[in-house]
């Protein structure tokens, strides 16, 4: 079972008037398979991911060049690239735990779906997409500001986020010529689709964190981010 779309609805910091979207938005095609072959047909969210690919384009390109107007067009593309890729929309969506969230079919449900990358990138796409057609563009640029784009830093070419905060760990321990922050997983608890993972960074002989998250990802940026915390 997904979790209360009101949870989700507060973290967005936006009530949809049309509730189907946000439905059709979460929904996976599995799930509308099975509900086919039970006479039950609705939409998935393919069609909302494919608009939400283009809104996502269009509001990062356009705060990337407000943010950074002396930048030229090859250094906009790459910050844009990585703003856009599905490995960075992975660690946002893991971010609103949208994952909690997902309407999917059986099998996909037993075959850890709430946690697979593309699935994941791909309904948040489908979401931006759902909150434009709520609410228009004012509705969702807070989304792509706050979660996607976030606090961009960029120095000497390497553009990063506060918000990956392993990458920004890594940085400080070469800085302070430190050894690779290392990453363990110390405990796993709870069932398949909702597990809780702990993990613990160190970093060299005197730092040291634990942080527990919906996934070993997730547990791992807070467990880097408390330690970046006690560094500063």
């Amino acid at each position: 079972m997904s979790a209360d779309l009101a949870v989700l609805e507060q973290k967005l910091g936006h009530v949809f008037g049309d509730h189907g979207l946000l439905v059709r938005a979460l929904t996976h095609k599995s799930r509308i398979y099975e509900k086919s072959a039970e006479g039950d047909v609705s939409a998935d969210n393919e069609q909302l991911e494919f608009l939400g690919d283009s809104i996502l384009g269009f509001v990062v390109s356009e705060s990337l060049v407000r943010r950074f107007p002396a930048f030229p067009e090859g250094r906009l593309s790459k910050l844009k690239a990585h703003l856009v890729s599905a490995a960075w929309l992975f660690e946002v969506a893991q971010q609103l735990t949208l994952g909690d969230f997902l309407i999917l079919g059986r099998g996909e449900e037993m075959s850890g779906g709430r946690e697979k990358r593309a699935l994941l990138a791909d309904a948040l796409e489908a979401l931006i997409a759902a909150l434009y057609l709520d609410g228009g563009l004012e509705t969702v640029r807070p989304l792509i500001e706050q979660y996607v784009i976030g606090s961009l830093q960029v120095t000497e070419g390497i553009e990063t986020t506060v918000t990956d905060h392993k990458s920004a760990l890594q940085e400080i321990a070469q800085a302070l010529k430190l050894p690779t922050p290392r990453y363990v997983i110390v405990a796993e608890e709870g069932p398949e689709h909702a597990k809780m993972f702990t993990v613990e960074v160190r970093l060299g002989k005197d730092w040291t964190s634990q942080a527990q998250g919906m996934s070993k990802k997730a547990a791992g940026q807070k467990a880097a981010e408390q330690i970046i915390r006690r560094l500063s």
